[in-house]
């Protein structure tokens, strides 16, 4: 079978979030799948199978578990079945997912790709104990919220995000999927910034999360009182994309490069 790594919401090599992307060609089990991704040990493996319909099945796995939702790697799977030339180019990819519905691809502009997502809200959670002192932060710290896919919390200014050292195994207990930080934009242009640390799902810095913007965009939206956003990812490798909140849905929108393609020799 064939696989590629995606660089994602990025306009070049090396940066944005690397993803591997499985065009199945066959059933595959789970377990098979997780071992797959086990052995690419990028943040999330996408695994795409064409349907009659025309639409594809997709889910994800972290090196250690499947997740219900990933931003990244559904751009990143995109890009390649389009890349591949295992879908139209022209045309929108329609993705159905286990536990997220459909999700659809469109392509927006010359290089760019359109994501459209669910919204999800937070709910209300209560500040873990010792907050500052485990993210490694001094400044105040409140809580956005939770979800199934991670806690939120706002921090005090985009600088205080990006010198967060957190102590990994003090945040893993907070919650099963993940921890997003925010905080606003402190260069022009930028909306909010943000970092996501999931080492409960075997990511200890994740470089760039889609999937953490469905519920940064309804909350930024809620402060801000505007629905379409720049946001920036302070990771190491870092990120940029568009945000825009529709109601009920968000859109992201970035760019992806192919790095990488090979066959899986099974």
């Amino acid at each position: 079978m064939k696989f590629c790594v995606v660089d994602a919401f990025a306009a070049r090599p090396f940066a944005g979030n690397p993803a591997a992307v499985v065009p199945l060609d066959r059933d595959m089990s789970d377990a098979m799948r997780q071992a797959i991704a086990a052995e690419f040990n990028h943040a999330e493996t996408a695994f795409t199978q064409a349907r009659a319909d025309g639409r594809f099945d997709l889910c994800w796995f972290t090196p250690t578990r499947e997740v219900p939702l990933c931003g990244h790697a559904t751009q990143a799977a995109a890009h390649a079945l389009w890349e591949m030339g295992l879908a139209k180019r022209a045309a929108p990819i329609r993705f159905m997912t286990r536990e997220s519905g459909e999700l659809i691809c469109v392509p927006r502009g010359e290089r760019s790709i359109q994501m459209d997502f669910p919204a999800t809200a937070a709910a209300p959670a209560a500040l873990p104990e010792n907050a500052a002192k485990v993210l490694g932060v001094n400044c105040p710290v409140s809580v956005v919220g939770t979800t199934a896919m991670n806690l939120t919390l706002r921090l005090a200014s985009a600088e205080d995000v990006r010198r967060c050292t957190p102590d990994l195994r003090e945040l893993s207990k907070w919650h099963p999927t993940g921890v997003t930080v925010t905080a606003p934009g402190d260069e022009a242009g930028v909306d909010f910034v943000s970092r996501f640390f999931a080492p409960q799902s075997g990511v200890p810095e994740d470089p760039v999360t889609g999937s953490a913007h469905c519920t940064l965009a309804p909350y930024w939206a809620s402060v801000l009182g505007k629905t379409t956003f720049v946001a920036r990812q302070l990771s190491k490798r870092g990120g940029e994309l568009a945000v825009e909140l529709h109601g009920s849905r968000v859109h992201l929108i970035g760019q992806a490069v192919t790095t990488m393609r090979g066959d899986l020799l099974l």
